[in-house]
């Protein structure tokens, strides 16, 4: 960052799976820091948040009074972070975020809203690989959903290598986050989304509308991550060399080996915490490249989605494009990889 450029102040409303990782990420970045953070809880999350010296604003004068009689310290409410801050990260649940936009179009703030909300509500849908440079001088966008990441970030990798053609997917949805899986979810049963496509193929669309994809997805008893599986006609007849090196050149692909003892999504999340990240998080999609095969012009592949960790470094992305502090995807991403430890260009993990 330019020594005359200050930092970024980043408000971040909502501390929940995707904040908690989000403020950790700003927090991480040379360039831009934690203006502060609004939430509603008084439990042990909400206690997080002053253990990691961020300060704590409530959502509402009403929540900002409940939570400093619960002991925890206020800053003050959310209109007060908002003043501070240059940006806002919504990481609120699904449809919270889409009221919340009122108050951020009030006060003239920059936002991003994750991929909960529906397109339509910032008019703009963010991967960065493949939108970046839409989002260039907008007030707002949207981080799609952790299994519209992966899809478009495996489609643009095949794209950018000119192989893309008609794809078709079946999602493996866990069926909720871990922390919260003794509230419910499913056991015992699997839960077929009831139409086709599901919704990620047309979502991915909303990146990019040239993919030509379609989306099947179930919910499965687990809450690790998602599993895809992907059948892909080529453009032209190809090898399996190529195909691998095409989803390489990607730093946000990470091919792994089931040779390596990575046969199954329980052993690549084990991984990642002997790799010391942050809630074991994987930004990567961990594709499966000894899986991976090639019949003349038709692909089939499978991988893993971290759905609490792989819109993440998307995020951060999204921060610089909307304030301009980077303005084309690939020193961002590099910035980005780098604080977050994200493996270079055609790196096994492992």
């Amino acid at each position: 960052m330019s020594a005359s450029r200050r930092a970024i102040r980043v408000a971040i409303n909502g501390y929940g799976v995707i904040g908690k990782r989000v403020a950790d990420a700003v927090a991480a970045q040379d360039d831009m820091v934690v203006a502060g953070v609004a939430d509603i809880a008084t439990d042990w999350r909400a206690r997080m948040i002053g253990h990691r010296g961020l300060a704590y604003f409530g959502a509402s004068a009403e929540h900002a009074e409940r939570i400093g009689a619960s002991g925890l310290a206020v800053a003050g409410t959310l209109d007060d972070l908002l003043a501070a801050s240059d940006v806002v990260v919504d990481c609120t649940p699904k449809g919270v975020a889409t009221r919340n936009v009122e108050t951020y179009r009030r006060l003239g703030k920059r936002f991003i809203v994750q991929g909960g909300e529906k397109h339509e509500v910032t008019g703009h849908s963010f991967v960065a690989e493949a939108s970046f440079d839409g989002a260039l001088g907008r007030d707002c966008t949207r981080v799609v959903s952790c299994n519209t990441t992966s899809i478009v970030r495996t489609l643009t990798a095949l794209k950018k290598a000119g192989l893309a053609g008609r794809a078709r997917g079946t999602l493996l949805r866990r069926a909720t986050d871990p922390w919260e899986s003794h509230l419910g979810g499913i056991m015992n049963t699997l839960v077929p989304e009831a139409e086709i496509p599901s919704h990620q193929g047309p979502d991915a669309q909303s990146v990019d509308p040239e993919l030509d994809v379609i989306t099947m997805a179930v919910k499965v008893p687990e809450t690790l991550a998602h599993l895809h599986y992907w059948s892909v006609r080529l453009e032209r007849p190809t090898r399996k060399e190529d195909v691998l090196t095409a989803f390489a050149a990607s730093s946000r692909i990470a091919l792994v080996r089931m040779r390596d003892g990575l046969g199954a999504i329980n052993a690549v999340k084990e991984m990642m915490a002997d790799l010391g990240r942050p809630h074991d998080n994987l930004y990567e999609v961990a594709l499966w490249s000894d899986m991976l095969t090639v019949e003349g012009d038709e692909l089939f592949y499978a991988y893993m989605v971290d759905n609490q960790a792989i819109v993440i470094p998307e995020t951060i992305d999204a921060i610089r494009a909307l304030t301009g502090l980077s303005e084309t995807a690939g020193p961002s991403m590099k910035k980005t990889d780098a604080a977050l430890g994200i493996g270079v260009p055609g790196a096994l993990l492992g």
